[in-house]
């Protein structure tokens, strides 16, 4: 495999439980469908907010079950493996045995009228697969993330090595401005270690990480304005939360950020009466994120609190 700057990387799931991966092998491509039942040649604009607004009605229309939230997330997925995923891009796909099919994405999208693969691009793939137990913890994360589709491209430099037959060296966190290694290393899985335990946080008695179909779908959610870390629904389903988290102290430019994408939820995934709100979860807050967040009542502040100890048994 030659290495090609900027390349991007996606993993993607072929059907339920990687049911279609061997298929998607065999024939040389990746695929996916969503209901949407038509031709998308000539229909698939650079920008997938331009999609997602011509198609969310649509796969509402074909899918009168699914929520706001469902159809952006299938229409901005359908977008991505359509258009959006360019030549020379990589698609990692799991068979469901611990291991990834990897190929390159070799041409543009077309149209193969077939239950659940009619969305089609070929790839070539690669003889050599992937094997879950060699990639680092990160990566695992990433690769095993829920969705059909997911950019996995912040993991570019690993992945290039694993595809070439090199084991990348070891993560380590050699900084040694940390103060508190033990604290910085569980910082950085924040995120992860929040999402599972996510029912026993004070948040979790009243709100869900929104799911799709029995599947958590609300873990960096995509927007307009980039990802929203969580995004969850009150177990009445009348309060779309909006959750970010920062590592270490906030300040008052959070604010604006947040808001931007309360802003996104509002117009375009809120049903009829559902209201939304955000929640800031940092180490700590100053002054000015304090006057920002005085002048608005839909936005809370959460301290998060790190420890790590061994206790001889």
């Amino acid at each position: 495999m030659d290495m090609i700057p900027n390349r991007s990387f996606y993993r993607i799931m072929a059907g339920a439980k990687s049911v279609y991966a061997k298929q998607c092998f065999d024939e040389g491509f990746i695929a996916a469908d969503w209901n949407i039942n038509q031709d998308l040649s000539g229909m698939l604009p650079d920008d997938w907010r331009e999609f997602n607004k011509r198609f969310i009605p649509v796969y509402l229309s074909a899918n009168p079950d699914k929520s706001k939230v469902a159809a952006g997330l299938a229409c901005g997925m359908l977008h991505t493996i359509c258009k959006g995923m360019q030549l020379g891009d990589i698609v990692l796909t799991p068979n469901g045995f611990g291991q990834y099919y990897v190929g390159e994405v070799v041409s543009e999208y077309f149209y193969f009228p077939s239950h659940d693969l009619s969305h089609r691009r070929k790839v070539s793939w690669y003889e050599k697969v992937l094997f879950r137990e060699e990639m680092s913890q990160p990566l695992k994360n990433s690769a095993g993330s829920i969705g059909t589709v997911s950019n996995i491209s912040k993991h570019a430099d690993e992945l290039e090595q694993l595809i070439a037959g090199s084991q990348p060296p070891a993560l380590s966190h050699s900084d040694e401005s940390v103060e508190d290694p033990n604290v910085f290393a569980l910082e950085k899985h924040l995120e992860d270690f929040l999402v599972a335990n996510w029912e026993a946080t004070e948040l979790g008695k009243d709100f869900d990480i929104y799911s799709v179909d029995g599947e958590r779908v609300g873990q960096q959610f995509p927007s307009d304005t980039g990802p929203i870390d969580l995004l969850c629904v009150s177990k009445d389903g009348k309060v779309l939360l909006v959750v970010e988290l920062k590592r270490g102290r906030a300040s008052d430019v959070v604010v604006g950020q947040i808001q931007r994408y309360m802003g996104y939820v509002k117009e375009e995934l809120a049903e009829n009466g559902q209201a939304v709100r955000g929640v800031i979860i940092a180490l700590e807050d100053d002054l000015k994120l304090r006057r920002a967040l005085s002048v608005t009542t839909a936005i809370d502040f959460y301290r998060y609190q790190v420890s790590f100890k061994l206790v001889k048994g």
